[in-house]
């Protein structure tokens, strides 16, 4: 990423700075942390320590190890890693003080206490004893410290909140207060059950979120990704709309692997942002179309983003289940953003681009192929009846198989063993990269997902889910649409400060029973919930996929926050239909396997339908053009009709698709009339 990317002819908005691309790798860093770059033994020793912690999720992912265990060590393994790994503030950067090896060595230290006191220290949860305090305590605070280092100081912050909450309840008005509870009582809570800290949050990271960043890693370090950015160039370059299709294609195949939208957006934008400079985007409409593409990556099969799986824990459900709610929803996404570059090139008059070294569809598909293998694979695994873990475990085996399909690709090369030895072959190997850079990769996440669970604790302990959907519901009169839109705020003005998993977790907790309390589905609460998590990555001040675009095109950061926000509003209106009526059901394919064995299938393709047309007309109504530039009444008419396509009734359905019909009438006559005058 660090090298120029430039396209035909070199003038100046055909190349990505080396500043540019320092500026947008600060905001991955904003996101995951700023790790420290160590080299000789004390490098060494760390990349030691994240590849066995790999290979030991790896081990545990194919045999049996007891949760009681599992989830223990693996905080224990990302408390250690965290504390040499982020320093302590900027200043103290690759460098690892004496501070940092007392508090990597203490977690240790605290996990230790807790497996030794096996059965006998999970029994005394409501009484624990003075040590059992004192070593809870400190795994709590360790933990707020691991947050700060990798997230910043707003999750901190806001878990404090939360634990006061609970300690401080019989002081608080009506209707926020209860009992309240003793240090004590709370840290059995968090410490010595699998209800705290060691909950559904760590359960999800430490079973599938690491072992998804391992395989993103494989695919990494195997240039997958370098692959679907050619074979979407190749497959979408040479017409107006091809740049941004491109992107559009990119970001789906390279944010399905990594489920991350900061590093998609840049990672696509330094070789696409000359692309779109070339056939005329200005820069804030390319920023925010990068940042959109990046965001699609956290709602795109097979990873979906981090909060995916804690859908799938939280609902006791299977994976695949969870793939099977997002498959039409996210091609609603990409059917706006598809929608959006075809009218961006009417609009801004674009031109086609001819690009350098781009080899042919057919010839980069028979070369690697493979890689498109390790995509589908996990989704066949689990359709084959194997459990997520073992589905991503054998997925990462088939990407570590296929990689010696090429030299180029290869994880272990035969080669460099032969030439550098065995040991110092695989040291320097991409496999043990790979294998560091999938325990690295899920530091900040598992981070959060500690501070998640000490949240999820005080919510189970004092209620505090329940008092809130009761006051929400109160708020909105009991009407659901109210509760709706109140849900929906909540979740975003949530994830103004924190990142989408956590966001995600915090209001499943809080906000969810509200809508379940008035007969939505569980799951469709859960995935509501979910979209609007997402819209943390392009919500100020944490618009990070944003910020990043507009570091490498050079654009406005709140301007291209605003053109992303144009770019992915139509789509996230969507969710709206899923709760609203038990119809919108059909978008998340009934929710599940089972319920789509005896869905009424013509209910689905009709709500897939109405839902299209409501996203193509919220499309060109944001957009201010359909056929040709609208007038304010077309423009009107368009926004009204997907905003009453959204909601699902007869009578809303009926304005929708009059008004869309009459639109695009009185846009053919206008183009003809325009096309008439230039003959």
């Amino acid at each position: 990423m660090s090298e120029q990317v430039q396209v035909n002819d070199k003038d100046k908005d055909g190349i990505v700075s080396e500043e540019a691309l320092r500026r947008a790798e600060q905001f991955i860093e904003e996101e995951e942390g700023a790790a420290n770059k160590m080299g000789g033994w004390l490098g060494g020793f760390l990349v030691l320590g994240a590849v066995l912690m790999s290979l030991f999720h790896l081990w545990a992912a194919y045999d049996i190890v007891p949760t009681q265990t599992l989830r223990p060590v693996h905080v224990a393994f990302v408390l250690f890693l965290t504390f040499l790994m982020f320093p302590i503030s900027k200043r103290f950067r690759h460098r690892i003080m004496w501070w940092d090896w007392i508090a990597a060595l203490v977690s240790v230290a605290t996990i230790v206490y807790l497996l030794m006191g096996g059965d006998d220290l999970f029994d005394r949860n409501t009484s624990p004893t003075m040590t059992d305090i004192v070593f809870g305590v400190a795994l709590i605070l360790l933990i707020m410290e691991a947050m700060r280092r990798t997230n910043g100081w707003v999750m901190p912050l806001v878990t404090t909140c939360f634990l006061l909450y609970a300690l401080l309840g019989a002081y608080l008005p009506h209707p926020w207060t209860h009992k309240g509870y003793e240090i004590g009582r709370l840290v059995g809570q968090m410490y010595m059950t699998l209800e705290g800290i060691f909950g559904t949050a760590v359960d999800v990271s430490s079973s599938l979120i690491i072992l998804f960043t391992i395989f993103g890693a494989f695919l990494q370090f195997s240039n997958a990704g370098k692959f679907y950015i050619d074979f979407s160039f190749s497959a979408m370059g040479g017409k107006p709309t091809g740049a941004g299709r491109t992107v559009v294609l990119a970001s789906f195949l390279l944010g399905g692997p990594s489920g991350s939208g900061v590093a998609t957006t840049v990672t696509l934008g330094s070789v696409a942002w000359p692309m779109l400079a070339k056939v005329g985007y200005e820069r804030n409409a390319a920023g925010g179309l990068l940042s959109a593409g990046g965001l699609g990556a956290i709602i795109s099969p097979p990873v979906l983003g981090a909060a995916a799986f804690l859908i799938a824990e939280f609902l006791k459900i299977s994976y695949l289940d969870v793939l099977l709610m997002a498959i039409i929803p996210t091609g609603l996404f990409y059917l706006a953003l598809f929608l959006m570059v075809e009218i961006d090139a009417r609009k801004y008059g674009m031109h086609e681009a001819v690009f350098d070294k781009v080899e042919s569809v057919g010839v980069l598909a028979r070369k690697y192929w493979f890689h498109f293998l390790s995509l589908i694979s996990i989704v066949v695994f689990m359709m084959w009846g194997f459990s997520p873990v073992l589905s991503v475990f054998w997925a990462t085996v088939v990407s570590l198989l296929t990689s010696f399909l090429r030299a180029d690709t290869t994880l272990i090369s035969p080669a460099e063993l032969r030439e550098k030895g065995i040991i110092k072959g695989i040291a320097q190997s991409k496999l043990v990269k790979a294998l560091a850079g999938g325990s690295v990769g899920v530091l900040n996440v598992a981070a959060t997902c500690a501070g998640a669970g000490l949240i999820v604790g005080v919510v189970t302990l004092t209620g505090l889910g329940l008092k809130f959907s009761g006051i929400v519901i109160d708020y909105a009169g009991g009407d659901l649409l109210l509760t709706a839109v109140f849900t929906a705020l909540v979740v975003w003005i949530v994830g103004l400060a924190v990142p989408v998993t956590a966001s995600y977790i915090i209001c499943a907790v809080i906000a969810a029973p509200a809508l379940i309390k008035l007969g939505v589905p569980d799951y469709a609460a859960h995935m509501f919930i979910f979209y609007y998590a997402v819209l943390s990555e392009v919500s100020p001040p944490t618009a990070l996929s944003p910020f990043a675009a507009a570091a490498i095109t050079g654009g406005d950061p709140y301007k291209t926050t605003l053109q992303c926000w144009k770019y992915t509003v139509p789509a996230f209106l969507v969710p709206f239909m899923f709760v609203l009526d038990p119809s919108g059901l059909g978008l998340l394919l009934m929710g599940s396997t089972k319920a789509l064995a005896t869905a009424n299938w013509w209910m689905i393709a009709e709500v897939t339908f109405t839902a299209a047309v409501g996203v193509a007309a919220l499309a060109a109504g944001f957009q201010g053009w359909m056929l040709v530039k609208t007038t304010m009444i077309e423009r009107a008419m368009l926004l009204i009709a997907g905003f009453a396509l959204v909601y699902p009734s007869l009578v809303s359905d009926a304005i929708g698709f009059g008004l869309v019909i009459l639109a695009v009438f009185i846009q053919v006559i206008r183009s003809r009339r325009l096309a008439a005058l230039r003959t």
